[in-house]
């Protein structure tokens, strides 16, 4: 444990009227609808609602190259800032205060921000792995947070919302990989045990929950991870943890994220999880395996009350991941199964078509989902394209690198699986890149299989 006072301090806060009136003192007027001349913007409810949010231009560019790509090169989505030197960024990439300063140049007053440096980062996925080591806590803070801290309270973006994603996949798998279980990792039981994951969000968030104008959402995997029993209360009760360690509150935390950079089907139009066939309930099925869920929208509307349940304040706001969850093509089912077995039920009938629902890299015949929409059903503030299409989960073979990224079989198509995907296939498409880098054959595909269809 360290001693002294927090580096955090001059970030401190004590909830939005203490904030107000620092601003009044200050000199700063709250103004309603945005800021102006470095006055603090208005906090609202839903940051979403009336926003025009930043087209990242370096995204863009590399969609608009793509055949079929215009059709959704000017689509919002977020920026990922995935090690330190992408806080400054570089001469052939666009560093955060430069993606800030290019969404004022577009007029934006929404941003999407994933923050994504964790000590020992993704403790069970090695393409994903990051550069600090599971003890560089100081590092995480002082380098990486601190510095985006400074950066995002600059009075010149004051009238931007800043929507900051808090660390996929790291809650989630200190609740399923961390235990002792069969999918479990000697690296996320390290992470558990040392617990700078959750001083990492919870530092996060107390930093830059002190910002007016950011918005913290927790990442909260996806109902193929969190969906049953055995996981679904103990994950709320972790992110509560987190979220009131090293100083952070639950008022810190805006919403939550769920199926980020997945494939998860945001609704199986033509099964629900009550169904039954011929007297056995689709829970049986191989691929629903007991789930209490069957696709994202469910599952985010249920874990939103629990977490409330656990403390959070009752207007929290879901996110939900539509990137690549379309599922469209001439593959996706156009209506219900009529068979009396309730495995090629569930499979005839299921949009989602991976081979297993535990299976998350460069999937094959994968398609663009939903556009990003705001408040499109009760409790959630928006569908939002995280993982922008076509940027690589993962490379699907070993290449040398200096960003910490592993390379994992998860993500090699010839591999035959393990406990996490019950030794099934990996659906993953060959000739993958690097985790963040540009793939075009996905992004083509993704187009292609789009639902609904691009026009």
């Amino acid at each position: 444990m360290r001693s002294g006072p927090p580096r955090s301090s001059r970030y401190r806060r004590g909830g939005l009227a203490a904030m107000a009136a620092m601003a009044l003192a200050s000199g700063l007027m709250m103004v309603s609808g945005g800021a102006a001349n470095g006055a603090v913007a208005e906090r609202v409810d839903n940051p979403y609602q009336g926003a025009t949010g930043y087209v990242n231009e370096e995204w863009s560019k590399e969609a608009a190259a793509e055949p079929g790509g215009a059709a959704v090169a000017n689509t919002p989505s977020f920026v990922w800032i995935d090690r330190i030197a992408a806080i400054e960024g570089s001469s052939d990439s666009m560093g955060l205060r430069a993606h800030l300063d290019a969404a004022l140049a577009q007029g934006a007053n929404l941003f999407q921000v994933v923050i994504y440096d964790l000590p020992g980062r993704d403790c069970a996925a090695l393409a994903s792995n990051g550069e600090l080591g599971p003890d560089e806590i100081d590092r995480y803070e002082s380098e990486y947070i601190d510095p985006i801290a400074d950066i995002l309270s600059d009075s010149k973006y004051a009238n931007i919302r800043i929507a900051a994603l808090i660390e996929p996949d790291s809650l989630p798998n200190l609740v399923t990989n961390a235990g002792g279980s069969a999918g479990s990792t000697e690296a996320c039981a390290t992470m558990k045990s040392n617990g700078n994951y959750e001083k990492g969000v919870g530092y996060a968030l107390h930093t830059l929950g002190a910002i007016p104008n950011v918005y913290n959402y927790v990442d909260a995997g996806h109902h193929g991870w969190l969906g049953w029993d055995s996981n679904f209360n103990p994950a709320a009760q972790e992110m509560k943890k987190a979220a009131t360690t090293e100083g952070a509150t639950v008022n810190d935390v805006t919403g939550f994220i769920v199926n980020t950079a997945n494939y998860s089907a945001l609704q199986e139009p033509y099964f629900k999880v009550t169904d039954s066939v011929n007297g056995t309930s689709v829970r049986q099925s191989k691929w629903v395996d007991w789930n209490n869920y069957v696709d994202e929208q469910s599952f985010a509307t249920a874990f939103r009350s629990q977490l409330v349940s656990q403390g959070f304040p009752s207007n929290i706001g879901m996110l939900i991941d539509t990137a690549r969850n379309g599922w469209g093509g001439s593959e996706r089912p156009t209506g219900k199964s009529s068979s009396t077995d309730v495995n090629t039920f569930v499979d005839e009938s299921r949009i989602d078509r991976r081979i297993h629902a535990g299976n998350w890299c460069n999937q094959e015949g994968a398609g663009i989902g939903e556009r990003p929409k705001t408040a499109p059903a009760s409790g959630v503030d928006a569908y939002v394209w995280a993982k922008p299409p076509g940027e690589s989960d993962g490379s699907s073979k070993e290449i040398p690198n200096d960003e910490g990224k592993g390379f994992d079989q998860m993500c090699d198509p010839t591999y035959g699986g393990n406990d996490r995907n019950g030794n099934n296939p990996t659906g993953a498409m060959a000739d993958s890149p690097l985790a963040g880098d540009w793939f075009s054959a996905q992004f083509q595909q993704l187009v292609q299989n789009a639902y609904p269809p691009l026009s």
